[in-house]
């Protein structure tokens, strides 16, 4: 009897063991749906690497992305997309559209390569060339927008093939002159939205991602509120008196003056702003003036870049910079031009959205492989959108793991380099934000 009333316990144990196991194998509709996004990620990888690998090889310049709009329009005709060319020039606007009511998500990718010769040896490296401000310089993808642009392919991909599933409607946006239009021309994001983006498909929240080649792969970082730096431009021109070189007291030197001009403005940011505030820079990358050794020219130009993360720093930052370029010229008996062009506003992750997406960024990268982080100075057009409507911008990791950060490749550097492996993530992230916006 003993061994018999044992048998049926053991029995009813197994049974209820076998019922526990089934019931942790059904699952719901939406875990059905990140499953399904992480088997197609895993599917399209390959294809998704293929594709960033042709556009790394022929990079274009802002507004310049013909060959490049080709391609991307080329991959995506045969998806349950309609698709617009041209808007900016040069960009791709593809529509998802699910029949079913919903809402409308923007995604976005960035197209555009930079005036950088590449030194990475890479059998895919880019040997395009061409002239950019009056120089003949290369092109290379030395900010990952290749990335980019084949992540948010893959994405529609995999949304298009689970479009029965979804709801609303899905905006992918593949966008021009990131990096700014060329002298003259407008471009980038602010175009699109002048064009009618937001406006023409009703786009009602907007999501966006950057590679990081300084990130360990497979990781997701983000800040609620300002993320990344507005970015403005300036032009200061000194104009002296031209004379031979070998008289300077003739003249009035401008190659002298500009050299102090430029470490005045350094005082600016060193001396003269709360940087317990925010972080802000004043970078010159570029001066020029003269065509002889023996000759002190009578103009000396320079251009450079602002990062502000405060308005009301901005501000003050831009004031002080003509103050001190004109004063510091004028103290060597020269004049000072100085002009300063607005540029892309501080990116701004709208933060009620921010922390109702992340765990979406935490289903995608896993909860351990997503952290805050401060503000960066780096600039992006993506605020733009970010000002029209709620916007959500993050940066997946690039950066191999078995390097040290301090060693690795910089943006906008010939050396540029990012670890492919993690663009599943990115395609799961990009996928899995629509799926659970509501």
């Amino acid at each position: 009897m003993k061994y018999v009333l044992s048998l049926c316990i053991l029995l009813q144990v197994f049974a209820a063991t076998g019922q526990k196991k089934k019931q942790t194998k059904i699952l719901n509709p939406q875990e059905k749906l990140e499953n399904t996004i992480a088997e197609l990620a895993k599917i399209n990888e390959n294809q998704v690497i293929n594709w960033r690998r042709h556009l790394h090889q022929y990079p274009e310049l802002s507004n310049r992305e013909v060959k490049t709009m080709a391609y991307i329009a080329e991959n995506l005709k045969d998806l349950d997309v309609t698709i617009e060319t041209g808007m900016a020039y040069t960009g791709v606007v593809a529509v998802l559209n699910t029949g079913k009511p919903g809402p409308v998500i923007g995604l976005r990718a960035d197209m555009d390569g930079l005036p950088v010769r590449e030194r990475v040896n890479l059998p895919f490296a880019s040997k395009e060339e061409t002239e950019y401000l009056g120089q003949k310089v290369g092109i290379m993808h030395a900010c990952g927008h290749d990335s980019h642009v084949a992540i948010l392919m893959g994405t529609a991909k995999i949304l298009s093939a689970m479009k029965n599933d979804l709801k609303g409607k899905i905006v992918f946006v593949f966008q021009p002159a990131e990096e700014g239009a060329p002298t003259g021309e407008e471009g980038g994001a602010a175009l699109m939205i002048k064009q009618g983006l937001i406006d023409k498909y009703g786009i009602e929240v907007m999501y966006g991602l950057h590679i990081s080649s300084v990130t360990d792969v497979g990781t997701i970082t983000y800040k609620p509120m300002g993320l990344m730096a507005a970015a403005d431009q300036f032009s200061i021109k000194i104009k002296g008196k031209q004379v031979h070189g070998s008289k300077p007291w003739s003249g009035v030197d401008p190659i002298v003056a500009a050299a102090q001009v430029i470490m005045g403005l350094q005082t600016i940011i060193s001396r003269q702003t709360d940087l317990t505030n925010e972080a802000a820079v004043i970078t010159v990358g570029k001066i020029s003036g003269g065509v002889r050794n023996n000759i002190i020219p009578e103009e000396v130009e320079m251009i450079g870049t602002i990062r502000t993360l405060d308005t009301s720093m901005q501000k003050i930052i831009h004031e002080k910079i003509k103050w001190t370029a004109e004063k510091i010229a004028e103290s060597s008996g020269a004049t000072a031009e100085v002009k300063i062009q607005i540029g892309y506003p501080v990116t701004y992750n709208n933060p009620q959205l921010t922390s109702k997406m992340l765990p979406s960024l935490e289903k995608a990268a896993g909860e351990d492989n997503v952290r805050v982080i401060k503000a960066s100075t780096g600039a992006e057009d993506f605020s733009f959108y970010a000002q029209k409507v709620p916007g959500l911008f993050f940066f997946l990791g690039g950066k191999p793991k078995n390097i040290d950060t301090i060693d690795a490749s910089q943006h906008h550097t010939p050396d540029f380099y990012i670890d492919e492996s993690g663009f599943i993530v990115g395609m799961k992230a990009l996928a899995q934000l629509v799926i659970d916006t509501k």
